[in-house]
């Protein structure tokens, strides 16, 4: 008899307490997510602070020179460090030692630049023209453009 006694004196949670504790729950939930979130774009914004395009490619036959002019949209500068070339996106070759980026070259946001190629004779006197050479151009932050495709004129 004692037993039942016991069970009948256990009430159950109040309905308003318990919409309190529903609305607590929801709030706490509400906030770990806003932090998430505001954690997350916070580091995607740094990211994209460096933003490469291409403006240009000139080719110049009479001094054996390739012209390729970048730009950066993005918020910060950077350094280019290294630029690729070759025949086809799977076979570039560094021949950062043939332009003048030396050991590096300042590209200041919302600015561009221009990278001189002198073709290296290891590759071949010249182009030819109508031949699609890929160039790829990395900054010293690792942001990289390309690699893109260009034909050659003569």
């Amino acid at each position: 008899m004692l037993t039942k006694n016991v069970l009948k004196s256990r009430k159950a949670i109040s309905p308003i307490l318990a919409t309190l504790l529903l609305i607590v729950i929801a709030v706490a939930a509400i906030v770990v997510t806003y932090a998430w979130i505001m954690t997350y774009m916070g580091s995607a914004g740094q990211q994209a602070g460096v933003l490469l395009y291409k403006e240009n490619v000139y080719w110049n036959s009479t001094e054996n020179k390739t012209y390729i002019t970048i730009g950066n949209s993005g918020t910060a500068d950077t350094k280019i460090v290294r630029l690729y070339l070759g025949t086809s996106q799977s076979n570039l070759l560094n021949v950062t030692a043939y332009t003048n980026i030396g050991t590096g070259k300042i590209l200041s946001a919302k600015s561009v630049i221009t990278i001189t190629l002198s073709w290296p004779n290891s590759l071949a006197s010249a182009w030819t023209a109508g031949d699609y050479y890929y160039f790829k151009i990395v900054s010293e932050t690792g942001h990289e453009m390309g690699p893109f495709p260009e034909q050659a004129a003569q």
